[in-house]
C-alpha cells in the first residue's frame, strides 16, 4: 500500500526547496486536518474514498471552517491523488472527487462601501490611536492608492521600482507587471515607511530584508498576522463593529467601488494585475497609465467625498 502521508510530506519538502512556500503549508494545513479526521497516524492511499471525504468535509463544517478554507484543503487532496495517479503509484478513480466543495465562494463581503472606507480611515475623534493601528491605517490607505495592490506586492516592493513618480513592479503571485502614477498622498505615505537600511533592498520597512527561503516567508506571514489583527481593532477604534476587515479589503474596495464608478472591466482588470481572464472575462488590453491614474482618481475621490464620477465624465 502506498502511504498518502510519506507521499504527501515528500510533495510538501519539493515545494518548500521550490521556494512555493504559501502552497506547502496549506497542503501541510490540509494533511493535519484530513489525519486528525482520519483518527490520527498514518494514512495510506485506500482511505481516500468517496466516503472518507464526504465525512472530511462534514468534518470541517463541524469544526466550523469557511467554505474557501473547506474547498482550498479538498482542492489540496486533489492534487496530491492526481499527482501520485500521474505518477503511477495508484490507480485513478473517475469522479472521485466529484460533488465535494472545491469552488472558490465570492469574498464580496471583504469590499467596503465608499461611506464606510472614509469612515475606517479617517482620525478617531475621541482618543489618539495606538501606533500599530495608526500603521495599519496608513498601510490600508496606502494599498488603496496604489490601485487595491495586496500586502504581498506591498511588502515586496524593491527600491529600484519606485523612479521618480511611477512605481513599475511585479506581482508575486502572477508576475504581472504593473504600471502606478503616484498620488502625492501615496508618496507622503511611502516617504513615512520608507527603508533606510542600507543592507535591505525592500523599498519599505515592513519586512527587514534580511531573511531568505522559509525564514523570509515566516517573517512575512507574522507581518500580515500582526497587521490583519491590528485592522480588526481599527474597525473597533472606528466603531464599524462586527465589519470584516483584512489586508485584502482594500483590494476588493477599489475593485467594488470601480464597478460602482461604471469603470470598464478592462481598466480594473488591468489595474489590479490580473493576469487571467478568470476574473473580468475579456482579455486585457495594455492600457496606458494615463488611463489607470484616471481610475484611481475616480475611486479616491469618491471615497474622500463620497461623489461618484461616473467614468466617461472624469
Amino acid at each position: 500500500m502506498v502511504s498518502l502521508t510519506k507521499f504527501m510530506t515528500s510533495v510538501i519538502e519539493d515545494l518548500k526547496q521550490e521556494g512555493r512556500y504559501s502552497t506547502a503549508y496549506i497542503y501541510n494545513y490540509a494533511l493535519s486536518a484530513f489525519t486528525a479526521c482520519q483518527g490520527g497516524g498514518e494514512i495510506f492511499f485506500n482511505a481516500l474514498t468517496r466516503r472518507s471525504l464526504r465525512r472530511f468535509q462534514q468534518y470541517l463544517e463541524d469544526h466550523q471552517r469557511s467554505y474557501n478554507t473547506i474547498s482550498t484543503y479538498i482542492r489540496a487532496l486533489r492534487a496530491i491523488y492526481n499527482r501520485a495517479v500521474d505518477r503511477e503509484l495508484i490507480p485513478g478513480e473517475m469522479r472521485l472527487f466529484s460533488g465535494l466543495k472545491t469552488g472558490i465562494a465570492s469574498e464580496r463581503k471583504l469590499a467596503l462601501t465608499a461611506q464606510q472606507m472614509n469612515t475606517l480611515l479617517c482620525e478617531p475623534k475621541e482618543k489618539e490611536m495606538p501606533q500599530p493601528i495608526q500603521h495599519a491605517q496608513d498601510i490600508l490607505k496606502l494599498m488603496l492608492h496604489l490601485q487595491g495592490m495586496p500586502f504581498v506586492d506591498l511588502a515586496h516592493l524593491r527600491k529600484g521600482d519606485l523612479k521618480g513618480d511611477m512605481l513599475i513592479c511585479y506581482r508575486q503571485k502572477t508576475g504581472t507587471e504593473l504600471h502606478i502614477k503616484m498620488m502625492p498622498e501615496a508618496m507622503r505615505l511611502i516617504d513615512r515607511y520608507r527603508n533606510t537600511d542600507e543592507r535591505s533592498h525592500y523599498l519599505l520597512r515592513f519586512l527587514s530584508g534580511h531573511f531568505t527561503g522559509e525564514q523570509a516567508f515566516k517573517e512575512y506571514r507574522d507581518t500580515l498576522r500582526k497587521l490583519n489583527m491590528s485592522l480588526g481593532k481599527l474597525a473597533h477604534i472606528q466603531n464599524m463593529k462586527g465589519t470584516r476587515i483584512s489586508s485584502y479589503t482594500a483590494r476588493h474596495t477599489w475593485a467594488t467601488l470601480a464597478k460602482y464608478c461604471q469603470i470598464p472591466e478592462e481598466v480594473i482588470s488591468e489595474g489590479l494585475g490580473h493576469s487571467s481572464l478568470e476574473v473580468t472575462r475579456t482579455y486585457l488590453k495594455s492600457f496606458e497609465w494615463q488611463e489607470l491614474f484616471k481610475a484611481n482618481n475616480v475611486i479616491i475621490n469618491y471615497i474622500n467625498t463620497g461623489q461618484k464620477i461616473r467614468w466617461g465624465m472624469a
